[in-house]
């Protein structure tokens, strides 16, 4: 029996194949994001749980100069919780939170018209009860090798993250 070796190859994570418009409506290429922990959010700004944009301030302050991305993709997909444009959007974070981490255009989580984003990250970190965003602030943490690794809902406070993030800090990138 004859067999052949393949050699390895180094295949790119598909999350560095995705793209995004900004707030300001310039698409954003990921694979900028190699080598960079992304912690991915959908937001909203009129929800009961948009106190969160401080947490994710606070982590994006302490540890941006580590390596750590944010990204907010406001959805009004649920109950109309972000009625804001893009402009005043990104205007009103900033004066209410203190936001400074990118924020991206609106943007569908669920549906046939979901962001290609969500429909990979939805793909690849399904939850118990199907892969359906159930609600805002849902969270998404990506390691420094484009790999998706954790799901959180939207209850959980982005400190509680703080200890993966930490952990997904210290490794070394395999890019």
């Amino acid at each position: 029996m004859i067999t052949a070796k393949i050699a390895p190859t180094k295949l790119t994570p598909k999350f560095y194949e995705l793209a995004a418009k900004n707030a300001a409506g310039d698409e954003m290429q990921f694979d900028q994001f190699k080598g960079k922990t992304v912690l991915i959010v959908n937001t909203a700004t009129r929800c009961g749980l948009a106190p969160q944009f401080k947490q994710l301030e606070k982590l994006y302050h302490d540890y941006q100069a580590q390596g750590l991305v944010v990204l907010g993709f406001p959805c009004n997909q649920f109950m109309s919780q972000e009625p804001e444009s893009n402009e005043t959007m990104e205007t009103s974070c900033l004066l209410k939170y203190g936001v400074t981490f990118q924020l991206m255009s609106k943007t569908k989580v669920n549906g046939p018209n979901a962001h290609p984003v969500f429909k990979y990250l939805k793909s690849e970190l399904s939850e118990l009860f199907g892969s359906r965003i159930k609600w805002n602030f849902t969270k998404f943490l990506i390691t420094n090798d484009g790999s998706p690794f954790r799901r959180y809902g939207p209850y959980t406070n982005p400190i509680a993250l703080e200890k993966d993030i930490k952990k997904l800090l210290a490794r070394k990138t395999k890019i």
